[in-house]
């Protein structure tokens, strides 16, 4: 009877830990992921680091998710069934990307997941906010409150997540202050590292061009390449000033981030680029998130 018991209590123990390591398992599978997986958790407050354009602001960020990575060529073909990239490979990040290309992928992978697109899309009527000149769509994209499908970050989200979160060390490039430990940039995104002076030549005849995504040391939260490799894309227009408020009209959308091509100090996390929504270039791609 004893040892009968015995078993019966072993195999209920061996039973709970079997769920919860199921339960652990799953809760990784969301938080942490593979080059093509999942998304990481971002705990929602007030901007940590000082050097960021949010730091002292009155903006507190709710929860949500965000990409550890760029979006590859491999997610980008899943969903899209193309592969625009100038430079091509499975896991070197898309690009080519306009902010349309993006917005548009991010309603299609979410209607491919079950979820619901985020974005409401009108192509046949101009936005009457977009100011651009040489913005020759224009289309119409506005946001499904409450959708559970992904998108792109705000300029604030991105800027938090870039920081660390509450994790971080307020450091000047999103993970350390030394661009060469999480940055691909000019001068380092080629057969050699190069020296001197920006110029054109020197970064072409460099053989410079994206890199595969998560060669370089995470930040704080375990997202990589932050601070260069392609920029990308936010939601917010650029002419919001110091992006502590969200503008309802303009010529040109924020990117972040920096790039390949770019200087070293494009990939400081406080930098605003800005590029308009119909451009595109090797060097622009995105990630996207998800609300918590």
């Amino acid at each position: 009877m004893r040892t009968r018991l015995t078993i019966a209590v072993w195999m209920i123990a061996m039973l709970a830990v079997a769920v919860v390591l199921s339960a652990c398992s799953r809760e990784a599978a969301g938080t942490e992921s593979g080059k093509d997986g999942g998304l990481v958790f971002v705990e929602g407050g007030k901007m940590v680091n000082v050097r960021s354009n949010f730091y002292g602001k009155n903006v507190i960020l709710s929860d949500y998710y965000i990409s550890p990575y760029e979006v590859t060529q491999r997610q980008w073909r899943e969903i899209m069934g193309n592969n625009p990239s100038y430079y091509q490979g499975e896991q070197l990040p898309v690009e080519m990307i306009t902010w349309y290309d993006a917005v548009e992928y991010c309603n299609r992978r979410s209607m491919k997941e079950g979820l619901e697109p985020y974005y409401a899309i009108d192509r046949n009527h101009a936005d009457p906010n977009n100011r651009s000149d040489n913005d020759t769509l224009k289309w119409t994209v506005t946001i499904r409150e409450g959708a559970n499908g992904y998108r792109l970050p705000t300029e604030a989200e991105w800027e938090y997540a870039a920081s660390g979160g509450k994790k971080s060390k307020s450091r000047l490039y999103s993970g350390s202050n030394d661009a060469d430990e999480v940055a691909w940039y000019w001068r380092n995104a080629g057969d050699h590292y190069l020296s001197g002076d920006w110029t054109w030549p020197a970064i072409e005849n460099n053989r410079n061009r994206t890199q595969a995504v998560g060669g370089k040391k995470p930040n704080e939260l375990g997202l990589y390449d932050m601070s260069g490799n392609v920029r990308e894309w936010c939601w917010n227009w650029y002419e919001d000033g110091d992006g502590s408020a969200a503008a309802k009209s303009g010529s040109l959308r924020v990117v972040k981030g920096g790039g390949w091509i770019g200087d070293v100090s494009n990939g400081a996390i406080s930098f605003r680029g800005k590029f308009e929504a119909n451009g595109f270039g090797p060097d622009q791609g995105f990630r996207v998130v998800r609300s918590g």
